[in-house]
C-alpha cells in the first residue's frame, strides 16, 4: 500500500478546508451506501491512535495516515489524494 498526496490536494485542503501544517489527517474507509462500491474513503483531522501500525506520508507539512483498521480497503493499492477545485478526490490504483 502506498499513500500519495498531490500539490493540488494540499492547496485545496489548506485554502478551502482550513487545514494547516502540523496537523494530522486521518484517511479512513466509510460506508457510503449500496451499489457497486458501497465503501469510499473519507478524511478528518485526527491524531493517530492505537498501537501505531499505519501507513503515513507528509505533504504540505501535514501528516496523512491510514490506520491498520482501515487497511483492508486499500491493501495492495496505491492511494492518491488529489483535488479538482474545492473537491477532494481519492484515486485507487
Amino acid at each position: 500500500m502506498k499513500l500519495e498526496v498531490t500539490e493540488r490536494a494540499v492547496a485545496c485542503l489548506q485554502g478551502e478546508w482550513g487545514f494547516e501544517p502540523g496537523e494530522f489527517i486521518r484517511v479512513y474507509a466509510r460506508y457510503a451506501g449500496g451499489g457497486a462500491e458501497p465503501y469510499v474513503l473519507g478524511i478528518q483531522k485526527e491524531r493517530p491512535r492505537g498501537d501505531g501500525r499505519q501507513e503515513s506520508t507528509v505533504a504540505g507539512g501535514m501528516t496523512f495516515f491510514i490506520e491498520e483498521g482501515d487497511m483492508w480497503f486499500v491493501q495492495d493499492k496505491k492511494v492518491t489524494i488529489d483535488a479538482t477545485g474545492p473537491d477532494i478526490q481519492f484515486v485507487l490504483e
